[in-house]
C-alpha cells in the first residue's frame, strides 16, 4: 500500500472522528434532556404533561422512522443552510446529529424508566423539587446505562458516517467507495473495514469500562 493511500486513510480517520464527535456531542446535549423529558412528562410522573409528551414523542418517532440515506438527501436544503454546503464532513454532521438526537433520547428514556420509582417517591416525600429529583436521583441512578447508551450511539454513528461517504460526506466511507469500490482497490476496502472494526471495538471497550466504573451497585 502506497504512502499516498496511507495518508488518505489517516485523513479519513480524522474526518470520521470529527463527524462522530460533533454529532455525538450535540446529540447528547439535546438527546439526554429530551429523553429525560419524555419520561418525566409521562403519565403519573413528576412533570406530567400529556400534550408535551405526545408532541415530543411524535417528532422523535417521525425522525427515527426515516432511513438515514433518505434523510441525508431529504434535508440537503437544511444542510446547505446550516453548513453552507451539502458535501464534506461538516455538511455530514447535520444529518448525523439529527439522527443522533432522537436515537439517544429513546435509549435514555428507557434507562430513566428503569430507575426504581420508589426512589423518586422517597425524594418527593422529603420535599425535593422535580429538578432536584432529576439531578440527584434519576441521572445518578441511570448514569451507567446512559454511558452504555452513548457508546451504542457512537458505534451507530460510525456506521452512519461511513454511509455518508456515499454522497460525498468524507471520512472512511468516502475512501472505501471512491478507492475501494469505484477503483477496484480491494486492499483499500479491506483496510477501511479493519480500521472501522478496530475503532468500534476500542469504543465499545472504553464505554463498557467507564460504565462499570460508574456503576455503584
Amino acid at each position: 500500500m502506497s504512502q499516498e493511500i496511507i495518508k488518505l486513510l489517516l485523513q479519513g480517520i480524522q474526518e470520521t472522528a470529527f463527524m462522530v464527535f460533533i454529532s455525538t456531542f450535540i446529540g447528547a446535549l439535546i438527546g439526554i434532556p429530551l429523553g429525560i423529558t419524555l419520561v418525566t412528562t409521562s403519565k403519573h410522573h413528576i412533570l406530567e404533561n400529556k400534550y408535551i409528551n405526545q408532541l415530543l414523542g411524535t417528532v422523535v418517532n417521525i425522525i427515527r422512522s426515516v432511513p438515514f440515506i433518505i434523510l441525508m438527501v431529504a434535508i440537503i436544503p437544511l444542510t446547505r443552510l446550516i453548513a453552507g454546503t451539502s458535501i464534506g464532513t461538516t455538511a455530514a454532521c447535520v444529518p448525523l446529529t439529527i439522527v443522533a438526537i432522537p436515537f439517544l433520547s429513546r435509549l435514555v428514556e428507557t434507562s430513566i424508566r428503569d430507575v426504581d420509582f420508589g426512589l423518586v417517591e422517597a425524594a418527593q416525600s422529603m420535599g425535593a423539587s422535580p429538578f432536584q429529583i432529576i439531578r440527584k436521583v434519576l441521572l445518578p441512578e441511570a448514569l451507567p446505562t446512559i454511558i452504555n447508551n452513548i457508546t451504542v450511539l457512537i458505534v451507530n454513528l460510525i456506521g452512519a458516517s461511513a454511509m455518508a461517504g456515499a454522497i460525498g460526506g468524507g471520512g472512511l466511507g468516502d475512501i472505501a467507495i471512491r478507492y475501494g469500490y469505484q477503483r477496484f482497490r480491494a486492499d483499500v476496502m479491506l483496510a477501511t473495514i479493519i480500521i472501522l472494526i478496530v475503532v468500534v471495538n476500542v469504543i465499545q471497550f472504553g464505554g463498557d469500562f467507564t460504565s462499570r466504573k460508574k456503576n455503584k451497585k
